[in-house]
């Protein structure tokens, strides 16, 4: 799948259209955390995020 610079521009253009520019760095924060849960999900490794969470709220109770 080879993108040009013409169709990322084209999609970060729809993109802006469609979800606004205020809204368009929560969206992308989404789609990393779901495709970073997916690939540690694949190769059965924990994400050290929340593991790192666990341990946080575990010792501070």
């Amino acid at each position: 799948m080879n993108l040009g610079m013409g169709e990322i521009a084209l999609l970060i253009i729809l993109a802006l259209v469609v979800f606004g520019p205020k809204r368009l760095p929560d969206v992308g924060r989404a789609a990393g955390d779901a495709i970073r849960e997916f690939k540690s999900a694949m190769s059965g490794t924990p994400d050290s995020k929340k593991e790192t969470e666990k341990t946080e709220t575990s010792s501070t109770e």
